[in-house]
């Protein structure tokens, strides 16, 4: 299982991005998929998940493309805080998806999101 999470940058204040998280060796009918954000100084923070329960309901819409296996995370309206490497992860456990870092198996290598003027 790899995971390849891409689309940061540096984008200022309001601003918004798209990251993509693209799933091999899995495919996303099955399996949960979680983002989480590591922001300097802070411990790692789980922003959204998706599963074939659905997607949680957070600051962040998050989505799948099953057949391009897939999945989005729409980071709207930025601020400073929202600094930071995000990452994906995955996990095959039933039932809906949470954002605890515990219950995923595979992770993504992040990909650096900056927010400054």
């Amino acid at each position: 299982v790899q995971l390849q999470a891409s689309g940061g940058g540096l984008v200022p204040p309001g601003g918004s991005l798209r990251l993509s998280c693209a799933a091999s060796g899995l495919s996303l009918d099955g399996w949960h998929i979680g983002w989480f954000r590591q922001a300097p100084g802070k411990e790692r923070e789980g922003l959204s998940c998706i599963s074939n329960a659905g997607a949680l309901d957070a600051r962040f819409p998050i989505s799948r493309d099953i057949a391009k296996n897939v999945v989005y995370l729409v980071l709207n309206n930025l601020r400073d805080d929202d600094t930071g490497v995000y990452y994906c992860a995955a996990t095959r456990l039933m039932g809906p998806c949470r954002t605890v870092g515990a219950d995923y198996d595979y992770w993504g290598q992040g990909t650096q999101v900056t927010v400054s003027s």
